[in-house]
């Protein structure tokens, strides 16, 4: 079983920044492709970015390309989501995934954290 924790989530205005933190327990962390999804209001859940267990390979969802950044560190159990040059259209709740598995678009990943709310203001 792994257990995931968000963090970081907030209101900032368009064009600013936040950084999610998703922290991780209960297994070998560095053994777990980890991925963010995000799901606005009255939308399904959608792939944002994921990243490979060692860190060096990543994936990105078009729609978030060159302003979000996804990275990890194992020796922390945790991964990352680096938000630049925020949009209203940003405006979700923002999930942590992990599975043993490669995570992309259209993965269902075994373990998920609570969420944690990302608003951007026009």
């Amino acid at each position: 079983q792994v257990q995931l924790v968000e963090s970081g989530g907030g209101l900032v205005q368009a064009g600013g920044s936040l950084r999610l933190s998703c922290a991780a327990s209960g297994r070998t962390f560095s053994n777990y492709f980890m991925g963010w999804f995000r799901q606005a209001p009255g939308k399904e859940r959608e792939f944002v970015a994921t990243i490979g267990r060692s860190g060096t390979n990543t994936y990105y969802a078009d729609s978030v390309k060159g302003r979000l950044t996804i990275s990890r560190d194992n020796a922390k159990n945790t991964v990352y989501l680096q938000m630049n040059s925020l949009k209203p259209e940003d405006t979700a709740v923002y999930y942590c995934a992990a599975d043993p598995v490669l995570i992309c678009s259209g993965s269902h990943p075994a373990y998920w954290g609570q969420g944690t709310q990302v608003t951007v203001s026009s």
